[in-house]
């Protein structure tokens, strides 16, 4: 018997997920009959709609259903939890490691694969700031958005009680680093769920929050447009919402955070969002890479120059085809990724057929943007749109983008109930940790003896 071609799936975010997906349909007959075999393997054993991180930070949407379940939706593919450490492609071969690999103490373990799709996104893209290691707080895990916003309620809660107006202060001034999607959507849901939640604290007011966007280009959301990001501005500033522009964090050392126009902030409160970079495991396979870091692609979207490689998405520059600028390449965004991942997997079944490969072409239609409740921008097929009628079509886009017919029913239910209900404000901060109380209970008494037992 001969064995399976393998499909290593390297990731499983959107490219990764999408690119399973489609290839468990696409080579159904030969999943079925043993003669090809779909491996992912990912970190967390689910996909994240990161569109809708900002929303579940506001409360208006469940964490569990911002995430879609591999192993649920991968039904005919072997789902691995754990890392790609490197890969060999000259000799087929990638080092991971497994949840199983760790608790053995055996180390990493090799595996073999016949066609390798790697797809594992990207990570923050930090600057060497002081401070920031100590300080900062991400924000493209559904993980960091709910630790946010418990953050920001504590923070609240924090001002409410205390009777230094310094820790007060500081408390209530939130420091948003990035001018992009990430840090805007973010921002604006989370001044939104704030000034509403501050009508339950006695002595905290809405004008008492502070919010900074430190942005270091002239621009904000460059994606919408230059007239929708200047009207974007002009929202943000209606609300109090301090936007320094061509302004720098130098550092946030002692928690104050210091910007390039001079001006020192006391702050709690740290979001980078100043930009992605290439996933680390890119610098460590044998795959030509760009001066970016990403990988050389084909508009076919194999990996250049080798064979029986493919990529798509954060980790991958695809030539636009669509585009009269010579060398210009596909934005890393989420609307390329679910549409090249579906280009990749045909090309990856008619690779394995002996059939002939498509081109990857999709013109960019526009962006929308979030800018908290019935409020947003867009710039979509050449029409501009602000206010409700952006907001409107933001959730529409995605709500038709979320994967599974189960998560845009729940998503949608959650609007509508969240539109007829108030919104929830309770911050579970103890979520991280969960042992804490159990830990305090166990530990010995002060005085030293034991307790009696019951």
């Amino acid at each position: 018997m001969t064995e399976p071609a393998r499909i290593l799936v390297v990731g499983g975010g959107y490219v990764g997920m999408y690119t399973a997906l489609r290839l468990q349909r696409q080579l159904g007959a030969e999943l079925r009959d043993g003669t090809a075999e779909i491996v992912v393997v990912t970190p967390e054993p689910y996909m994240t709609y990161q569109p809708f991180l900002p929303e579940a930070a506001a409360g208006s949407i469940s964490p569990r259903h911002v995430v879609v379940p591999l192993r649920r939706v991968l039904d005919r593919c072997r789902v691995l939890i754990g890392e790609v450490r490197s890969v060999d492609h000259a000799k087929r071969t990638a080092i991971l490691s497994t949840l199983a690999t760790e608790e053995e103490g055996t180390g990493a373990v090799e595996m073999t694969y016949d066609e390798l799709v790697i797809a594992p996104g990207s990570v923050s893209r930090t600057l060497p700031v002081p401070g920031l290691a100590d300080h900062g707080i991400g924000f493209k895990t559904v993980e960091e958005a709910i630790g946010l916003r418990n953050h920001v309620i504590e923070q609240m809660d924090i001002a409410s009680s205390t009777r230094d107006p310094a820790i007060r202060d500081a408390a209530l001034t939130f420091v948003f680093v990035g001018g992009g999607y990430a840090g805007v959507e973010a921002l604006a849901e989370l001044e939104d769920m704030a000034r509403y939640t501050a009508r339950y604290y006695h002595n905290v007011k809405p004008e008492d929050l502070r919010w900074v966007l430190v942005e270091a280009s002239d621009r904000i959301l460059p994606e919408v447009g230059e007239d929708m990001g200047r009207y974007a501005i002009r929202e943000l500033r209606g609300r109090n919402v301090d936007v320094r522009l061509e302004t720098r964090l130098e550092s946030c050392e002692d928690r104050v955070a210091v910007l390039s126009d001079g001006t020192r902030l006391p702050t709690r409160t740290v979001v980078w969002t100043a930009g992605v970079k290439p996933a680390p495991v890119l610098a460590a396979t044998d795959l030509p890479l760009n001066e970016r870091g990403r990988l050389r692609c084909t508009a076919q979207l194999a990996v250049d120059g080798v064979t029986h490689a493919w990529a798509a998405g954060d980790a991958a520059a695809v030539p636009d085809v669509t585009s009269d600028e010579p060398g210009k390449e596909c934005a890393p965004n989420a609307q390329h990724a679910v549409r090249q991942a579906k280009v990749l997997a045909e090309n990856i079944a008619a690779s394995l057929r002996g059939q002939p490969l498509k081109e990857y072409a999709h013109a960019y239609v526009g962006s929308v943007a979030s800018l908290g409740l019935h409020k947003g921008v867009a710039h979509v097929y050449g029409r501009k749109l602000k206010g409700y009628p952006a907001w409107f079509m933001h959730r529409a886009y995605h709500l038709s983008r979320v994967p599974t017919f189960n998560r845009k029913a729940r998503v949608l239910a959650e609007w509508t109930l969240s539109g007829l209900f108030k919104r929830e404000i309770v911050s579970l901060g103890s979520l991280e940790h969960p042992r804490a109380e159990f830990e305090l209970a166990a530990a010995p008494p002060p005085g030293g003896g034991d307790e009696p037992q019951s």
